[in-house]
Formats: C-alpha cells, structure tokens, sequence
C-alpha cells in the first residue's frame, strides 16, 4: 500500500500541483495521467526516493532499496556506455541473493520473453529506440520489487512490444505488485482495468480510467 500524505513535489522548492493526499492499494495499477510539464515524472522520482518532496511524505510500506524498482524515460539512459545488452538486462538482479546458476536461467528466460535473446551480446548504441525499451523492461522484470514505477513504458515500442507490455504488467498484478507507470497513450488505458490519477497545476483527481475517458473537456489538455 501507498499513502499520500499532503504530499507537494515540485523544482527549486516550488510545488507544482495542490497538496495530494490518497491510499494506492497493494497490487493496484494507477496510470498518471497529465500535460507536459504537469509533474507526473517528478512524482514518480520523488516515490523512488530519488527526489525530496517540496511538503508533505509519502509511505511506500517497502524498504527503497531492493523494494521499489524505478524505470526511467530512456533518454535518461547512456547509449554510449560501454555495456551489452545482456549485462543491462542482469542489472535487476541487483541486490538479489539468486545463485549463479539460478541468475542465468533467470536472465535467459527474461531475454526470451522479450524477443530479446539474439540481441543479447549487442551493444547500446547498436539497439533500436523499441529494443532498448524492451531491454530497460526485461531488466525491471527480473527485479523482486513490490512496488513497480513506470515512466511513460510504452515509449518507443511496436504492437508486439506493446503486446509483451501489457502482458507481463497483467502478470505482475497477479504477483500483488503495485504498480504507477506515467502513460500518454489514453486510448490504449482505456482498455484496462486500472485506477487514474490526474495531475494538473490546480487539482490532483483520483478516479477509475475509465471515468477520465468519458470526461473529454478535462482531458482535453492532457497531453
């Protein structure tokens, strides 16, 4: 579970949006939804531990290290750095007390539902915007993490992409796992049973997707 707590977030000590006080229940899905600029990455960074809110506090009920596992935009990500896609991927196993042996059928079978494993000896700045997503996916999904943050995932990927996707977030729900992830894509999330959160300079809104669709003026400016 993830509480709220009066929790304002923001740059340079401004907050962008109202004071947010809300209940995520363990194993939920949320999407954040908002226009550019809206704060919807900075509330997930601030969630991961990576920022300090501007007031308020949020209780995630993990320990950060080892329970909460943050995928960023993949702009964030190094291209140039001198690593295969494989030894990518093997990051999530960070922290984790897995054998040698037990990581590599692990790493293996991540590889494969990915469509990743010929890929697998290429280097970053050999992999497609859509390989690399994947890449930066397979790796979260190796992850034990109960809380699972998103940042706009579907970035960059084609249908079969999108279709592993949403598979393996159906899969991690099953598993009880919470899950936020920052979407754009609207017409997409209107197709899934999750909760919505609505970020915007003068109000936070939490409601099922669905609602948010039928309210076409509001969304009319979410990006």
């Amino acid at each position: 579970m993830i509480q709220f707590h009066g929790l304002q977030w923001g740059a340079g000590g401004r907050a962008l949006t109202p004071p947010l006080d809300l209940v995520l229940k363990a194993g939920s899905l949320t999407a954040v939804i908002g226009s550019n600029g809206s704060g919807k990455s900075s509330l997930l960074k601030v969630i991961a531990g990576l920022d300090r809110p501007v007031a308020g506090r949020v209780d995630i009920g993990v320990p950060l290290l080892g329970g909460v596992s943050y995928l960023p935009q993949q702009q964030h990500v190094d291209r140039q750095f001198p690593i295969r896609l494989a030894e990518l991927v093997s990051g999530g196993f960070w922290r984790s007390r897995l054998g040698r042996a037990e990581r590599q059928t692990r790493l293996k079978q991540a590889l494969t539902d990915w469509g990743l494993l010929d890929l697998q000896t290429q280097g970053l700045h050999a992999l497609s915007g859509g390989e690399l997503q994947r890449a930066l996916l397979a790796r979260l999904s190796l992850t034990d993490a109960q809380v699972l943050l998103l940042d706009e995932p579907e970035a960059a990927l084609d249908d079969v992409g999108l279709r592993l996707l949403w598979q393996h977030i159906e899969r991690w729900r099953l598993q009880g796992r919470t899950q936020i992830l920052v979407s754009h894509n609207l017409t997409s999330l209107s197709e899934k049973r999750c909760e919505g959160l609505l970020i915007a300079r003068n109000e936070c809104i939490a409601a099922p997707i669905q609602q948010f669709m039928a309210d076409r003026q509001r969304l009319g400016q979410v990006a």
